[in-house]
């Protein structure tokens, strides 16, 4: 598997039978000129993870993807007049050739019961990488490559490195990042060596690059 990071919660993955765009938020930039997408995939509302101003664009200039949104999303998109599917947790959709099973279901709690909005993470292809967007979801298998959240109001680094020990997958790829700086990077990945399981590494790709993991 290839993966692009575009920048905080937005990756590229080219399975070698799927390409998968998942949440081009705002904080993200390069995806615009992403060509030949089979699918853009939506973990939640918020702007970071869903652009309205880029998306119409990215999904004129690749027709044949479909658009997957989790439940809250649907209305935002319906408004932009996008076709798309709703994906809610424990679905199993077929996108070209990858499997990608939805997991989770609610946005990670910011403070007591807020925000209190529908949040889905991305399984690919049995396990292959695992995109949970604004939550700490584990699902039941192994995982190959996890997108691991770095920095946002509703986590602390305890909270990461706990996430990391538990699902003990072979990489962890820093994502959701747009709030650090470059020593917020430097701690936060210094922490996730640290406390790292056996077996796992750490990965920190470089924007806009193609990566195979």
């Amino acid at each position: 598997m290839q993966i692009v990071h575009f920048g905080h919660a937005c990756v590229l993955l080219d399975t070698g039978s799927a390409r998968l765009l998942i949440d081009p938020g705002t904080l993200a930039t390069g995806f615009e000129q992403t060509e030949g997408l089979d699918a853009v995939l939506i973990t939640h509302q918020h702007f970071d993870h869903l652009d309205r101003d880029r998306l119409p664009a990215l999904l004129a200039a690749n027709p044949g993807a479909k658009l997957v949104v989790d439940p809250d999303s649907a209305g935002i998109v319906k408004e932009l007049g996008l076709e798309h599917t709703v994906a809610n947790a424990g679905d199993k959709l077929t996108l070209a050739g990858a499997t990608v099973d939805v997991i989770g279901g609610q946005h990670a709690s910011i403070y007591g019961d807020l925000p209190g909005i529908t949040n889905v993470g991305y399984l690919v292809d049995g396990g292959a990488f695992l995109h949970p967007g604004d939550s700490f979801a584990r699902p039941a298998g192994d995982v190959d490559v996890l997108g691991v959240p770095e920095s946002a109001p509703w986590l602390k680094l305890a909270e990461v490195l706990d996430y990391v020990k538990a699902v003990k997958p072979r990489v962890g790829v820093p994502i959701h990042e747009g709030l650090h700086n470059d020593l917020g990077h430097m701690l936060a990945e210094n922490w996730l060596n640290q406390t790292k399981p056996e077996g796992t590494e750490i990965v920190r790709l470089a924007h806009g690059e193609a990566t195979k993991v």
